[in-house]
């Protein structure tokens, strides 16, 4: 029998409601097992019932016709109670095994900590010794002494026996060593590993990264605890087509059976080129899948070369052959489920082959660990989190999905900046100038073949043709750059070429549109679709909001849409790609539409050591003069300094139809080159100041005509509403620097006549709610900003604005310049006069101002 502690409403006797409350505490009610049946399908469907729904019950169920609605109601407090401390003390016990594995892994990294010591500390006596020796001697020069000792324990290399190295016996030799070479990396002291800087440990981190120094070639290792099993993080992991994005193909060539169980496999693998200047690399490898003794499971691999033994792999034009080194991936079940991964990934991309500048792209480990060894990590804790349903997304739309779209635009990207010959690529005879290089597919199978395109398109479809284009950017943060990009697409879009893009998706293209610098105005609203677990990733649907000022202009007035990928904006990762990605897509978006992607990606080139020291980062209005809090943090990643050099890639992809190829090919050609010079006016603004250290910038603007302009907006709030906008008189630049740091948003916009209002000031907590700079201010204009409530508001007070010099507005919202709501409690409008008491503009005060939560 079913046991519940209740009060009972219907009890008899006048004391007092206390006597009466322990009166109805001290009774039970004891229930059978088919009223609490009855009672727990109703929790299934609602935990928290109603009282008109718990009265139902009874009349409903007859078997809880002895039961009050009272006692009814603290059954089901009683029921929501006991699930709430289950959940918890299911998920203390998830956390406790997590800290209790990870405690494991830190364990194990000492270990491995102190071996290192161990075996650095014997190597300094042993050069003192051989400094010691060699001073003793004629020959004073020690450096080829040093030198010797420093490449021995560097690059120790293997000494392999004679072996058939074609031969099944001959490959598992090959695959024993290459497993004995992998361990030696993850859990060993074979490579001097150094802690990447922000990868702090913890049950909720990615985990422990490292990355080589003083190795060949580049190398990075990770640590981390999933909440998968062994055998499916191995099957995610041998699947790098799904992780990798840079992988173009991957391909098992033969797999060969191993007496213990094993299987050996020889992969023939292609990776993009980050840039248009360098060639894309291939790998020809032995991977070697087996299980240790302790129950791990074991994936490992490296290249097979004339060094190695082994059968020579497929040959490729179009690639450079890159070396792999020992690596794989150790994943070691866990006590309570899921698994402990150790990834080490060592290459030798052949730097040399590139041109010096690009250099440091394939010779930074850093590089190496963010866009492989912890892409792999964060896809299977990704994976993870979605099995176990702790990450929720919106749109109707699965994860699968999602990811299977983000993919696409990637390798759309990628294949767009490599443009590979046996993809159907040619490239165009440039026009003299060899800034922008143009490339042409006529392969139909490129951009048609989709359920969504029409057949009427096919006689007139000539193909996909991409305009792209490299520059190297000085002192400019990777992350600073494109989320500007991301964030205020009107500085560099033309709004006629989107339109033209978004005609693609039609049976017909509209006209080739004539780049022009401006374009046609608009205003984007990002809608966000999904992100990653530690947000370092975005997809979303950007919409573009048309405008039309003449008749001719309709047909380009509607709105647009792009899906749209973003990535490594976060300033404190330290050697990070930031890229954003976009292609045009209809108002169906179906999971399996054609996608076109366009878009940036910058690379950052890592400073020699031997630079100067590191300078910090200004945000956008520090870099103009005009924001406070500007500087970063002392103890936050180096993300910048004063030689801070980085690679910025674009590539424009355009459908034409027939007998237009040159046509298009002349609207890509300019339109790139104006993305460029765009680009160029951007990095200029938002680079950190070139001035000394030791110097601060200004924290507010400086220019006269800004004291000007301070000064108007105080007297004339003064004149109008009597009272004073600032605490006390103060001298012009303090006029201003009070302004700049004033609580409430006040920002200025322009007043002419059949013209929009566009801001053109606005004090540091006004951009802030805005969400933009001083750069992109004055894109933004009053009626876009205001909800319609709002619009109707400002326009029933415009004339008392006019005629008395200002208005109080009622509470209301507002939208920022990133489609964010924003609320405020009340806001003032006036009149601005110059000095010779002509109207300037419009200024507003927003007061206790806060962002809505969607």
């Amino acid at each position: 029998m079913a046991l519940s502690m209740h009060r009972d409403s219907n009890s008899s006797g006048s004391g007092s409601s206390k006597q009466q409350q322990q009166m109805d505490a001290s009774k039970y009610v004891r229930y059978t097992p088919e009223q609490v049946d009855a009672l727990e399908r109703v929790y299934a469907e609602c935990p928290k019932p109603s009282s008109l729904r718990r009265q139902q019950l009874i009349r409903e169920c007859p078997i809880l016709s002895n039961i009050e609605p009272k006692q009814i109601k603290v059954w089901f407090q009683n029921r929501r109670c006991r699930e709430k401390q289950r959940k918890e003390s299911s998920r203390l016990q998830t956390v406790n095994r997590k800290l209790t594995a990870m405690n494991k892994l830190l364990m194990e990294e000492n270990d491995r900590l102190q071996k290192q010591v161990s075996h650095l500390v014997y190597e300094n006596g042993y050069m003192r010794q051989q400094l010691h020796t060699v001073s003793s001697t004629t020959d004073t020069s020690c450096d080829s002494v040093v030198l010797s000792g420093q490449q021995q324990q560097q690059n120790p290399t293997p000494q392999h026996p004679q072996r058939d190295a074609n031969s099944p016996a001959g490959l598992l030799a090959i695959a024993e060593e290459t497993l004995a070479e992998f361990l030696g990396k993850a859990t060993g002291t074979a490579v001097n590993w150094v802690q990447m800087i922000g990868m702090k440990p913890g049950p909720d981190s990615i985990g422990i990264v490292a990355v080589s120094r003083n190795c060949s070639g580049v190398a990075a290792r990770a640590c981390g605890l999933v909440s998968l099993e062994p055998t499916k993080v191995a099957e995610i992991l041998k699947d790098r087509l799904s992780w990798f994005r840079d992988c173009r193909c991957l391909d098992v060539a033969s797999a060969i059976p191993t007496g213990n169980g094993g299987t050996i496999e020889l992969v023939y693998m292609q990776v993009y080129a980050p840039t248009t200047l360098a060639s894309a690399r291939d790998f020809w490898t032995l991977r070697y899948i087996t299980s240790l003794e302790d129950g791990s499971l074991v994936i490992c691999e490296r290249s097979l070369t004339s060094s190695t033994g082994g059968p020579a792999g497929p040959p490729a034009t179009c690639f450079a052959r890159a070396e792999m080194l020992p690596s794989g991936y150790l994943i070691r079940p866990c006590e309570g489920g899921g698994s402990i991964i150790h990834i080490v990934d060592h290459i030798d991309f052949d730097a040399g082959s590139v041109p010096e500048v690009l250099r440091p792209l394939y010779e930074s480990s850093k590089i190496l660990a963010q866009k492989m060894t912890m892409a792999a990590l964060r896809h299977i804790r990704q994976i993870a989190q979605e099995t176990n349903g702790e990450v929720q997304y919106s749109g109707g739309r699965q994860p699968a999905v999602l990811r299977a779209l983000s993919q696409r635009l990637c390798r759309g990207f990628n294949d767009a900046v490599n443009g590979f010959v046996d993809d159907g690529w040619s490239i165009m005879s440039s026009d003299g100038v060899e800034d922008v290089t143009i490339a042409v597919n006529t392969s139909p199978n490129k951009y048609l073949g989709s359920q969504y395109n029409n057949l009427s398109m096919l006689p007139t479809f000539g193909g996909v043709l991409c305009a792209r284009a490299s520059m190297l950017l000085q002192n400019v943060p990777p992350a600073l750059l494109v989320r500007f990009l991301r964030e205020h697409r009107s500085e560099w879009a033309d709004y006629g070429v989107d339109v033209y893009s978004a005609a693609s998706l039609k049976a017909s293209p509209y006209a080739v549109p004539c780049s022009k610098p401006g374009g046609f105005p608009s205003s984007q609203v990002i809608l966000p679709l999904a992100q990653t677990v530690e947000h370092e990733e975005f997809l979303e649907v950007v919409r573009l909001e048309g405008h039309a000022f003449s008749p001719e202009d309709i047909a380009l007035s509607r709105d647009m849409y792009l899906l749209q990928l973003c990535s490594g904006i976060d300033e404190t990762t330290t050697g990070a790609c930031a890229q954003l990605v976009f292609a045009p897509i209809d108002e169906s978006f179906g999971d399996d539409a054609p996608l076109l992607p366009s878009g940036f990606r910058v690379i950052p080139l890592e400073p020699k050591s031997d630079g100067p020291a590191a300078t910090r980062t200004l945000d956008l209005a520090s870099a103009l003069e005009v924001g406070h809090g500007g500087t970063r943090a002392g103890g936050e990643a180096d993300t910048s300094t004063q030689n801070l050099r980085s690679v910025l890639t674009i590539a424009f992809q355009f459908t034409f139809e027939n007998h237009y190829q040159e046509s298009v090919a002349a609207m890509a050609r300019q339109y790139v080159r104006s993305i460029v010079a765009s680009v160029q006016r951007v990095a200029m603004a938002i680079a950190p100041s070139q001035l000394s250290s030791h110097m601060v910038p200004k924290p507010f603007p400086g220019t006269p005509e800004a004291v000007t302009l301070a000064q108007w907006i105080c007297r004339s709030y003064s004149v109008h509403t009597g009272a004073e906008l600032l605490q006390a008189d103060s001298p012009g630049d303090a006029v201003l620097k009070q302004l700049w740091h004033h609580s409430d948003a006040i920002m200025c916009c322009s007043v002419k006549m059949n013209a929009s209002a566009v801001f053109t000031f606005a004090n540091q907590a006004g951009l802030d709610m805005l969400e933009t700079t001083l750069v992109a201010l004055q894109d933004i204009m009053l009626e876009k900003i205001l909800d319609e409530a709002g619009r109707k508001i400002l326009l029933s007070e415009f004339s008392k604005i006019m005629q008395q010099g200002f208005a109080y507005l009622p509470a209301g919202v507002c939208v920022s310049s990133m489609g964010r709501p924003v609320s405020y409690e009340q806001a003032v409008a006036w009149k601005v006069l110059n000095d010779d008491d002509a109207n300037h503009c419009l200024a507003f005060m927003f007061m206790n101002w806060s962002c809505v939560k969607k």
